[in-house]
């Protein structure tokens, strides 16, 4: 499985996890909603389970992410700051290149 985070994001994911109260925790993308051959994504700081699978990626974030789930293999976290700031998450390979 593969996770891309963008410079953008990776910048204010390090600054969220660097706080004191966040410590022990690891970034989780998840599937808020799922139809048809795409889905909406969302993400959480959680504790790490025993089982979960950790995704490492080349801006030294690990990603925990469901590998049961297809439409999770391959999506993008990224962080813009307009038009509206804040993160998008999309999965390219699988089509899906934002809302609809």
């Amino acid at each position: 499985m593969k996770v891309k985070i963008t410079r953008n994001a990776a910048k204010v994911i390090k600054k969220e996890l660097d706080k004191e109260e966040n410590q022990g925790l690891a970034l989780k993308v998840v599937i808020t909603h799922a139809h048809g051959d795409h889905a909406h994504y969302g993400m959480d700081l959680v504790k790490p389970e025993e089982g979960d699978t950790v995704i490492p990626t080349d801006k030294e974030i690990d990603v925990i992410l469901d590998g049961n789930d297809p439409l999770l293999d391959g999506v993008k976290i990224d962080y813009l700051y307009f038009p509206e700031e804040g993160f998008v998450i999309t999965n390219p390979s699988k089509g899906n290149h934002g809302d609809h």
